[in-house]
This record gives C-alpha cells, structure tokens and sequence, in this order.
C-alpha cells in the first residue's frame, strides 16, 4: 500500500487501517499488526497510527492488550458497548489529562485574551466555525481534530511559545480527553455553546470571562465523563 496524502491525514489512517482489517485475513481475537508495521506500510509517523488506533478501539473495531499488541475486536454486529468499556479501563489517565488542562489552559485562554490580534482571533473562530459545522454529523475523527485545533489556535494566540508547544504537544501525544468526551451524549452541542463562549470573550479581550469560560468548559466535560462512569 502506498503513501497517503497528506490531506487529513489521520482519517485517511482510519480508513486505510479499516479497510486491512476488511479485506486482510483477520477475525474476531486475531492479532493485528503493530504499529511499526502498520506505520511502515501506510508510509506515516507511529503517532499518526497510535491516534488512529485509539479511535478505532473506542469505537470497538480494535482493542489494545498492553504489552502485547493490537487485536480485532468483536464483529460490529455483537451486542456490546466498546466505548464503555474503554472509558473504565483508561479512566485514570482520562481524570488526569482533565486534571493537568484545567491547571494550564484557562491560563491560557487568559493570556490569550490579553494578547490576541485580529489575526489569531480570525484564526480561533475559523477552528470554532469547522467544529460547528461538523457537530451534527458522527464524523468523531473530524470533530476530534477541529476541537483540538480550536484549543492550539487559543496557546498560539497568546504569543507564547511555550504554551503553544505544550498544547500542540498534547493534542498529538494525548488525545485520550478530546477522544473520550465526544463520545459522551450531548457532549458535542455542549461544547458548541462554550467553545462560542471562550471566543467571543477572547474577541471582547476580557481576561477574566476568558478564563471563567474555558474553566466552566473543560470541567463541564470532566464531570460528563465522571457520570458516563458511575454504574
């Protein structure tokens, strides 16, 4: 299989990686392919991969034994509940990628307040106008992207070039929250409404609204998580 182009890149993995196990020789408990193998036939990054195996394992194509490898999961047309079941194994890491946004990002959206031209607040709502305009459908690799791309538009904006490491860092390496709460009913529409509230208080250079804004939205989605948890 040859290189995919580059246009969006990660729901081409998702797709490709769909059609192999498609059209491969694999059933329900089979093994997969690793990820350096999976990453050496499409002709991607291993971190392209590993997103686009998170995906497919909340969705219950794949699922993931630590140390072991990657293996079918059950036909679609089994009852069961794969996202459930991937939320309660990786809550801990869910909790602390909330935990670690809530300390940093209202900070940011703060600075970003303070510091965005008319440039980076055009470039915010662009990302805010492509999440929109996707709410409805259940593209979740596509809304995944535009969210976090909201989110790095916000760090960059605050001209700060840490932050916008760490954020850009984070929406590569540890797309657990992005990925979990999207999943969660209703939690697309919510998030809509404050993610058009986080803007429009960057827009108005209101510090403190920015700040209360983007806290009100991310521990909005932690405690949705929380309830899609309990029993």
């Amino acid at each position: 299989m040859g290189p995919i182009p580059r246009i969006r890149l990660s729901d081409r993995v998702i797709d490709a990686i769909e059609t192999m196990i498609a059209e491969g020789p694999f059933a329900a408990g089979d093994r997969f392919y690793s990820e350096n193998e999976l990453a050496a036939k499409l002709e991607v990054s291993r971190s392209s991969v590993r997103e686009a195996i998170r995906i497919l394992e909340v969705t219950g194509r794949v699922f993931v034994r630590q140390g072991k490898g990657i293996y079918i999961a059950a036909s679609a047309g089994e009852p069961s509940d794969p996202f459930a079941g991937w939320l309660k194994n990786n809550e801990t890491s869910i909790l602390d990628h909330f935990e670690s946004r809530l300390i940093l990002e209202p900070k940011t959206a703060r600075l970003a307040a303070e510091k965005a031209d008319a440039e980076a607040c055009a470039n915010i709502a662009r990302a805010h106008a492509a999440f929109v305009a996707n709410a409805t459908t259940s593209d979740t690799p596509v809304l995944i992207r535009t969210d976090e791309m909201f989110h790095r538009r916000i760090a960059k904006a605050t001209t700060n070039r840490t932050l916008d490491y760490l954020m850009r860092t984070m929406t590569k390496s540890l797309p657990e929250g992005w990925i979990t709460s999207l999943n969660i009913p209703g939690r697309v529409l919510k998030t809509v409404a404050e993610h058009g509230n986080i803007l429009a208080a960057i827009e108005r250079r209101d510090p403190d609204e920015a700040e209360r804004a983007m806290t009100l939205h991310l521990s909005n989605a932690r405690d949705d998580i929380r309830a899609s948890l309990e029993p």
